[in-house]
């Protein structure tokens, strides 16, 4: 029988190394095709702008990593955003990030749960380290959270007083990331052949983010509207001119000159 040793939080340490070249990460298989959908799409909602892209890094199941005791710790949030992070100064692809040693700590990590979801909820602080410890107590991640594409259902906890408090969502459902400075929410629809639940984002002003698909939709309607009104234009211009022609003709057949 092994006998687990609960040791204080306060009594951990934690370190920022690098991680090192030859660690081997995980090779975990993706679960399902959705997850991978709506972290593509919280990223491309961004995209277009510049002060969120700016030395800012924007990934999904990548390596977050810290020390605890000396011992190397990796979790690789479904999607995660930080700003500022320093250059990558290599050729070759970064393929993990270290807080304060390679910039700040995120501003946010996001867990989508499956139907058989693992450590998400877990506060193991011993040799099996879960992510919410991890976020909460190591890495001190602002925002966590955690979405059930399934059902919808999105819960947002802030880290407050060093533990993480579950937030109520404003008027609109919708959760304010700072840092980000965008409010999150749920979103119905389909999308690449996925129809269901997908996380989006909204302005303070209530203005969602689009979609590059959606921005090109936008822009198609807005030609088109363009191309009517000018249609419209060059033909109440042309009736504007017929109707002249008619009444210079009425007034030559009565004798009366215009001029």
């Amino acid at each position: 029988m092994t006998t687990v040793i609960h040791k204080p939080i306060s009594q951990l340490k934690i370190t920022w190394p690098l991680l090192p070249d030859d660690f081997i990460l995980p090779d975990e298989q993706v679960e399902n095709i959705e997850h991978p959908l709506i972290s593509n799409g919280l990223r491309q909602s961004v995209v277009e702008s510049p002060e969120l892209m700016e030395d800012a890094l924007i990934v999904s199941n990548f390596a977050l990593c810290a020390a605890v005791d000396d011992r190397t710790i990796c979790k690789a949030p479904d999607w995660m955003y930080v700003q500022p992070v320093q250059p990558w100064p290599h050729n070759y692809p970064r393929r993990s990030y270290t807080p304060h040693t390679e910039g700040t700590v995120p501003l946010v990590v996001m867990e989508f749960l499956s139907a058989t979801y693992g450590d998400e909820y877990s506060v193991e602080h011993t040799e099996e380290i879960g992510k919410w410890f991890f976020y909460e107590q190591v890495i001190k991640v602002p925002r966590y959270v955690i979405f059930r594409p399934h059902t919808g259902r999105i819960e947002v906890y802030a880290l407050e007083s060093e533990r993480y408090e579950n937030q109520n969502p404003d008027e609109n459902s919708r959760y304010l990331i700072p840092g980000l400075n965008l409010f999150l929410g749920v979103w119905q629809g389909t999308r690449e052949g996925r129809t269901g639940y997908w996380l989006r984002w909204w302005t303070a002003g209530g203005e969602l983010l689009l979609w590059p698909e959606e921005r090109e939709e936008n822009e198609r309607q807005r030609a088109d509207r363009q191309q009517q009104d000018k249609e419209l234009a060059e033909t109440l211009l042309g009736q504007e001119r017929q109707r002249n022609q008619e009444l210079l003709a009425r007034l030559a057949a009565l004798g009366i000159d215009p001029e």
